[in-house]
C-alpha cells in the first residue's frame, strides 16, 4: 500500500485522489449572513492587526506565533470559544483510505472547531490550517491540499464544510460540498492588514461560528 503524507500532496494530487472539482465564488453573502460589527469589535480586530504587524516587520513569523497573534484571538472574538463549540488542536487525523486505489493518506491538522453536541471530530463544520508567515509572503494556497484532505471525511457525514488556510496576513476561505464529485469553492481572499478586509474577516468568522 502506498502511504502519502498530506504535506507532500499537490492540488493536482488532491483532485485525482478525491475527485474534487474547483469552483470560484466572488461573494460570501449567498452562503453566509454577515452582520455589522460593533465599535468594540472593530477596535479589537484593529488591535490584532497592529500586534501582528509589529512582528512581521521584524522577521519571519513561525506557525505558533501566527496562531497566538492572529488565529486564536480572531476565533475568540468570533465566538468559537463559547459553548457548545470546542476547539481541538494538532491532533492526528484518521487515515484516509482511497478505495479504488491502494493508497492511504495520513497527516496532522492544525486547528479544528468541533461542536461538542456532535461528539465526533469528523463532524466538524469548520477546519483551519495555519502555515508560517514570512516577510516575502508565503502563498496560502500551499496549505490548500492539506486542508481539502482533512475536510474530505467530513463530507461522509454532512453535506458541506467550511475550511480556512492562513499565514496570519492572508485568509483563504473554502466552501466544500459533497457530491459524486465533491466541489470546493474558493471564496474572496481577505487580508488582515487591510481595514476593510479585516472587518469582513471577522464578519465571516462570526457567521461560520453560528453555523458550527
Amino acid at each position: 500500500m502506498t502511504i502519502l503524507q498530506t504535506k507532500n500532496l499537490s492540488i493536482g494530487d488532491i483532485h485525482r485522489l478525491f475527485g474534487y472539482q474547483r469552483q470560484y465564488n466572488d461573494s460570501f453573502t449567498p452562503l453566509l449572513s454577515l452582520e455589522l460589527l460593533t465599535e468594540l469589535e472593530r477596535q479589537e480586530i484593529l488591535q490584532i492587526r497592529t500586534d501582528f504587524d509589529n512582528y512581521i516587520i521584524e522577521s519571519k513569523v513561525l506557525e505558533g506565533l501566527v496562531k497566538a497573534l492572529t488565529v486564536f484571538p480572531l476565533m475568540r472574538l468570533a465566538g468559537f470559544y463559547r459553548s457548545p463549540i470546542k476547539i481541538a488542536l494538532e491532533e492526528n487525523i484518521a487515515d484516509i483510505v482511497i478505495e479504488d486505489e491502494d493508497t492511504k493518506v495520513t497527516g496532522r491538522l492544525d486547528i479544528l472547531a468541533v461542536n461538542k453536541a456532535k461528539l465526533n471530530a469528523r463532524l466538524s463544520s469548520f477546519w483551519v490550517l495555519v502555515i508560517e508567515s514570512k516577510n516575502s509572503g508565503i502563498d496560502v494556497f500551499e496549505g490548500l491540499p492539506q486542508l481539502l484532505t482533512y475536510a474530505y471525511q467530513s463530507l461522509e457525514h454532512q453535506k458541506s464544510v467550511w475550511g480556512l488556510t492562513t499565514n496570519g496576513r492572508e485568509y483563504q476561505f473554502v466552501y466544500i460540498q459533497q457530491g459524486d464529485s465533491p466541489t470546493y469553492q474558493l471564496m474572496p481572499s481577505l487580508n488582515l492588514m487591510e481595514s476593510q478586509g479585516a472587518v469582513e474577516l471577522l464578519q465571516v468568522l462570526k457567521a461560520i461560528a453560528l453555523l458550527s
